[in-house]
């Protein structure tokens, strides 16, 4: 069987990570569905770290690279510190123009999170059509403040930041402007565009505004595949069932006419810039106060429930496949 584009069918993918893994006492977390960091015990600190490609976004690959890996470090209760690059540029289509704003996107990201690019590689390469970026970021984390995506407990609320799919309202504007000329204002189009920095695809500062408070569980940043994806990752993860009241989820006005336009589920489209947060009930008032105050809008959608690890969707079990809408248009 050869495999669409987007990732692999959860079944194979997770029989690749069940055989016997003899990791040394160093290492805290490692590999499994729903898991996107590994952490490493380094002695005082824990050290977090995330890889992560950018295929999409061609227009600021740099700055979603640099932001997409900081989302994952971000979930764990770490900060972000070190970042490294593989640049591949396509052969017969690269410029010193080229290179040059690529390395200042990622360099103007890291700035903002205050995030040091250390090292990578850079080739032009044959084989692509667009420059292709995989980034690495570590970050560091106090041991006692660790936060495991398997950590979530029955009767645990979930809340999500902003809306969704936040990236793929940006991604379908940069990629699809002139054919949305048709249909679109400059005005809404460039709206659509500016999600990539407003509300933005960063989940940085959501997490530092909570990462004092007591109760949270678990959070995930929704990616590929988006928001119900994420969910059942999670569920998956930490082996208990998750019930979500779809209305609940905040699709802006822009969102749900670009994905109607393009035949696009709004909750199975590629959504960072969304932070999931898994809390005690005895939290989420101290959580949306202190996302109030950086002005980030929050929103109860469902509650962790005894089970299986399943995702129950308006009370029925959600059977969806878990492949990006996205994908669909490219």
């Amino acid at each position: 069987m050869n495999f669409s584009s987007g990732k692999l069918p959860a079944g194979f993918f997770e029989s690749l990570l069940l055989g016997e893994q003899n990791f040394d006492k160093s290492v805290v977390l490692g590999p499994g569905t729903g898991i996107d960091c590994a952490v490493l015990d380094v002695g005082e600190n824990y050290l977090v770290v995330k890889s992560d490609p950018i295929t999409f976004a061609t227009n600021q690959i740099g700055w979603y690279a640099v932001n997409v890996n900081a989302n994952d470090i971000v979930t764990t209760g770490a900060t972000p510190k070190w970042f490294m690059a593989t640049i591949l540029f396509p052969e017969n289509q690269t410029n010193e123009e080229l290179v040059k704003l690529i390395f200042a996107q990622i360099q103007d990201a890291c700035e903002k999170i205050n995030v040091n690019l250390v090292g990578g590689h850079t080739e032009v390469t044959i084989g692509i059509d667009r420059p292709i970026i995989s980034g690495t970021m570590l970050g560091i984390v106090e041991k006692d403040k660790l936060i495991r995506q398997d950590g979530i407990k029955v009767g645990d609320v979930v809340l999500m930041t902003k809306g969704a799919p936040i990236e793929g309202i940006s991604i379908l504007a940069h990629e699809f402007e002139n054919e949305l000329k048709e249909k679109f204002s400059k005005d809404e189009i460039n709206f659509a565009k500016n999600f990539l920095h407003t509300p933005g695809i960063s989940v940085y500062p959501e997490a530092m505004a909570i990462r004092n408070i007591q109760g949270i569980h678990a959070m995930h940043d929704p990616t590929e595949g988006g928001m119900m994806t994420a969910i059942w990752e999670i569920a998956q993860a930490s082996k208990k069932r998750i019930s979500i009241n779809s209305e609940a989820i905040f699709v802006p006005e822009i969102g749900e006419k670009l994905c109607k336009h393009f035949g696009l589920d709004p909750y199975r489209t590629i959504a960072s810039g969304s932070l999931l947060i898994f809390c005690d009930a005895k939290s989420v008032g101290d959580i949306k106060y202190s996302l109030s105050l950086k002005d980030i809008d929050c929103f109860e959608i469902g509650i962790v429930e005894n089970g299986d690890a399943k995702l129950i969707v308006d009370g029925e079990l959600y059977t969806k496949e878990f492949r990006d809408e996205i994908n669909k248009v490219f």
